[in-house]
C-alpha cells in the first residue's frame, strides 16, 4: 500500500471509531439526567458506595473511623448560560470514550494488525481484552477510590478561621478534574501492558527496570500529583501505591517473558 492508501485505510478506522463514540454519547446526552445524578455526581454525593463502603470495611478492621470520610454538601454553579448545556456535551462525549474504548482501540488494533509478523500476533493475541481490562480497572479506581478522597478533601479545605470563603466549584471546574483523574488513571494503568510489549521486542528486560526502580519511583510521584488535582499527600499516595505496584508487576512481568525468550533461544542454538 502507498502512504496515501494507509492514510485512507485510517481515515476509515478514525470514521468509525468516532461514529461508535457519538452514537454511545448521544445515548448519555438522551439520559444525561440520570447520568448526571447518579453516575457524575457520584463522588460528591454522601450516599455515595465508596463513602459507605470505606466506613464499613473500617468499622469491621476496628479502625473506628479511620476510612469514613464527613458528608460534603457542594452546591455547584455555572457562571454563563451554555455552561450546563455544553456540560452535558463534555460528559457525553468523554463517557463515549470511556465506554467505547475497547472498540475504539480495536479499530486502531486492525489498522496496525497487517504490519505485524506472525511471531508478533501470536505475542499479541489477548492485547485488546489486557489493554481494556488495565484501563476499566484504573478508571474504577480514579472513581471509585481517588475521586471520593480528592473532593471530599478539597470541599473540606478551609483557609482561615472567620468562615469568609465557601467552596461554590463550577461544573467546568467538577468536570475537568473528574476527566482528569478518571482518564489520568486508566492511562497510568497500562503500564504492564507496556511493558509487556516493550519487552517483547526487546527495548526493556527486567534489569532495566530493577536498575531505574528509583527513577520510576520519582515519575510515579510526578504522575500522582498530576493526576490528583488536591495538594494533600493522603490523596497522591492513594495513587502512588497501586501505580508503584503496577510498576513492580511490570518487572515480574517482564522478568516471565525475558525468562521465556531467553529458554527459546536456547533451544534454537541447541
Amino acid at each position: 500500500m502507498s502512504f496515501t492508501d494507509h492514510l485512507e485505510a485510517l481515515r476509515w478506522h478514525v470514521v468509525r471509531s468516532v461514529i461508535a463514540i457519538i452514537v454511545v454519547a448521544i445515548f448519555i446526552f438522551i439520559n444525561i439526567e440520570w447520568i448526571f445524578d447518579n453516575v457524575i455526581a457520584g463522588p460528591i454525593n454522601p450516599n455515595f458506595i465508596s463513602y459507605r463502603s470505606l466506613c464499613a470495611f473500617s468499622h469491621w478492621a476496628h479502625l473506628g473511623d479511620a476510612f469514613c470520610m464527613p458528608p460534603i454538601d457542594v452546591k455547584m454553579q455555572t457562571t454563563s448560560f451554555g455552561a450546563q448545556f455544553m456540560g452535558s456535551i463534555t460528559i457525553g462525549f468523554v463517557g463515549g470514550f470511556v465506554v467505547a474504548f475497547p472498540y475504539v482501540f480495536w479499530e486502531f488494533w486492525r489498522f496496525i494488525k497487517p504490519a505485524l509478523k506472525e511471531k508478533e500476533l501470536r505475542y499479541s493475541r489477548l492485547a485488546i481484552f489486557s489493554v481494556s481490562l488495565f484501563f476499566f480497572l484504573g478508571a474504577a479506581f480514579g472513581y471509585f477510590l481517588l475521586a471520593p478522597f480528592t473532593f471530599n478533601f478539597l470541599a473540606g479545605y478551609k483557609i482561615g478561621s472567620m468562615n469568609l470563603l465557601d467552596t461554590k466549584p463550577t461544573l467546568d471546574d467538577y468536570l475537568d478534574n473528574l476527566i482528569n483523574i478518571i482518564v489520568g488513571c486508566g492511562i497510568a494503568f497500562e503500564l504492564p501492558v507496556i511493558t509487556y510489549v516493550l519487552t517483547k521486542i526487546g527495548l526493556v528486560t527486567p534489569a532495566f527496570l530493577r536498575k531505574h526502580r528509583k527513577f520510576a519511583i520519582v515519575i510515579i510521584l510526578v504522575v500522582a500529583a498530576v493526576i490528583t488535582p488536591s495538594p494533600d499527600w493522603i490523596s497522591q499516595l492513594i495513587v502512588f501505591i497501586p501505580i508503584y505496584g503496577l510498576y513492580e508487576l511490570s518487572i515480574f512481568v517482564s522478568a516471565r517473558i525475558y525468562k521465556e525468550r531467553e529458554l527459546k533461544e536456547l533451544k534454537e542454538w541447541s
